[in-house]
């Protein structure tokens, strides 16, 4: 059986979470919101869910995933526009508040979350970074992996679901990278083989 220490993608992820609990530690604050962009399949649910196991805080984070606000294969702006209104505004104003998922298979609305201000946040997802987001997080993640790999790991874990929307999807995110430029918002850039 191979060994863990043999895996590059894993070993990369584990020094990433290091590097943004060491940047949500010198944000000093009690509930700060942490912002995790990049492409399809680059590791931004396994680098979250890292963080947020390893959150260096009392109290878990909460960890809010734009593949559960994006309404449909075309919902790449509306589920971060969610997002901003839903989560991070409320979050900043010190508010109590509430998202709701959006359920694929039913293409509506589904049950609703409570966000408290009191927890940090952990948002992750393509487009969650860009000028308006950014202005309210304290750590601002970009992730970085190359098509081949996002590629194969994104059908790996999404399948049949995902492959007919592939190129639907990288059309949104060009437009994402085109408009916000999220590399330049991220304080904190890491690499996934």
């Amino acid at each position: 059986m191979p060994s863990r220490n043999n895996d590059p993608v894993g070993q990369s992820l584990k020094r990433a979470a290091a590097e943004i609990i060491d940047a949500i530690v010198d944000v000093s604050a009690a509930n700060p919101m942490v912002l995790i962009d990049g492409r399809a399949g680059a590791g931004k649910s396994t680098l979250a869910r890292l963080v947020a196991a390893n959150w260096p805080f009392a109290g878990r984070p909460q960890l809010v995933a734009l593949d559960s606000l994006y309404p449909g294969w075309d919902g790449l702006d509306a589920g971060v526009e969610r997002a901003l209104h839903d989560v991070l505004r409320p979050h900043a104003r010190g508010l109590l508040s509430t998202w709701r998922r959006w359920d694929w298979e039913l293409q509506t609305e589904a049950e609703a979350h409570a966000v408290t201000p009191a927890l940090g946040v952990i948002l992750e997802g393509c487009g969650a970074l860009n000028p308006a987001t950014a202005r309210l997080a304290d750590v601002r993640v970009w992730v970085e992996s190359p098509e081949s790999s996002r590629k194969h790991r994104a059908l790996a874990r999404d399948g049949d679901g995902f492959k007919p929307h592939w190129n639907q999807w990288a059309a949104q995110e060009l437009r994402h990278l085109e408009r916000h430029d999220p590399r330049a918002l991220a304080n904190v850039q890491v690499t996934i083989p």
